[in-house]
C-alpha cells in the first residue's frame, strides 16, 4: 500500500509538471492544446520517473539510468492513451481552453492511472526472480 501511495504522489507532482508546461506553451507561446500535451506528457513522465526512480521503487534496479528512463517513457504511453482520450474528451466536449486545460489534464491523469502503476510494478521496477 506505502507504494501505492507514494506513486500518486509520484502522480500529483507529474499532474503539477504536466498541467504547468501545458499552460506555458498554451497560453505562453500560442501552441494547440494538444500538440503542447505532447510535450508536457514527456516532461511529466520524466518527472514521475525521477521521483518513483528514487523514492517509490527505490531499491529496484534491473537497467541502464537511460535505459529505465527509455522503459518507463515507453511504459507510460500505455497509460499516456487512457490519459490523452480522457484529456481529449473533456477539451472538445465542453472547449476546454487556456486557464481551465488543467481540469481536462486532472481528468487524463485519473483515466491512466492504473496502467501506468501496473506497467511500473509489473515491468519497469518488477523484483528479479529468486534463483
Amino acid at each position: 500500500m506505502r507504494e501505492f501511495v507514494l506513486f500518486c504522489v509520484g502522480g500529483v507532482l507529474g499532474f503539477v509538471v504536466d498541467a504547468g508546461v501545458l499552460q506555458l506553451l498554451v497560453t505562453g507561446f500560442a501552441w494547440d492544446r494538444f500538440s503542447a500535451r505532447l510535450i508536457s506528457f514527456l516532461c511529466a513522465a520524466t518527472a514521475t520517473w525521477l521521483f518513483n526512480r528514487n523514492l517509490t521503487f527505490h531499491g529496484t534496479r534491473n537497467h541502464s539510468r537511460f535505459g529505465e528512463w527509455w522503459r518507463y517513457i515507453f511504459a507510460m504511453s500505455g497509460g499516456f492513451a487512457c490519459n490523452f482520450a480522457a484529456y481529449t474528451a473533456v477539451v472538445l466536449t465542453f472547449d476546454v481552453d487556456g486557464r481551465w486545460l488543467p481540469l481536462a489534464v486532472a481528468a487524463g491523469s485519473v483515466a491512466g492511472l492504473g496502467v501506468n502503476y501496473f506497467a511500473s510494478r509489473h515491468w519497469i521496477y518488477r523484483s528479479k526472480p529468486q534463483a
